[in-house]
């Protein structure tokens, strides 16, 4: 498999923090200007390091999109205190081909109608930057850090690695 990562010791932690989050939130910018956040089923990560997402092209997030491409993914997995922000540029895919080599037979959850369905369409997010939040899962330990910052009035350390990742290639 080709190596989206160039190398890079932090992108490929960062991605190694989202494969198993299998629910993403993405944020794209309303017709109005606000922010809108909806939840997303991480379908998987190609060989460029792009995100793909199965949706109905009717949706407004494919409105929102066709007018701003900039998109935001958070994902979180609260059990292993890990927090994954990807931004970066949406496009949406229509084509047939990718439609169903991206298709699993779980999605008919929310495409009862199947990968034929004329409203699926992909959403492909091309991500720019990254920053993610991997902190140790312990418990025990955050109890002990936050209680030392209380006690000595300094920030606790060894909390866990922060990093802003360049995701462009």
């Amino acid at each position: 498999m080709h190596d989206h990562t160039h190398g890079n010791p932090d992108a490929k932690k960062l991605y190694e923090l989202i494969k198993d989050v299998k629910v993403a939130m993405m944020t794209t910018v309303d017709t109005d200007g606000t922010l809108h956040s909806r939840p997303m089923w991480n379908q998987d990560v190609d060989e460029s390091g792009d995100l793909w997402f199965f949706t109905e092209i009717s949706s407004p997030k494919v409105t929102e999109i066709s007018r701003d491409n900039q998109v935001n993914l958070g994902f979180s997995h609260p059990g292993k205190q890990d927090y994954v922000s990807v931004s970066g540029k949406a496009e949406i895919v229509r084509d047939k081909a990718k439609i169903d080599e991206k298709w699993s037979e779980p999605l008919k959850a929310w495409f009862p109608k199947g990968k034929d369905d004329p409203q699926i369409a992909l959403l492909r997010v091309h991500p720019q930057k990254g920053e993610y939040w991997d902190s140790p899962s312990s418990t025990v330990l955050h109890i002990y850090g936050y209680a030392k910052a209380a006690l000595t009035g300094e920030q606790p350390n060894e909390l866990g690695d922060h990093k802003k990742v360049d995701l462009h290639a």
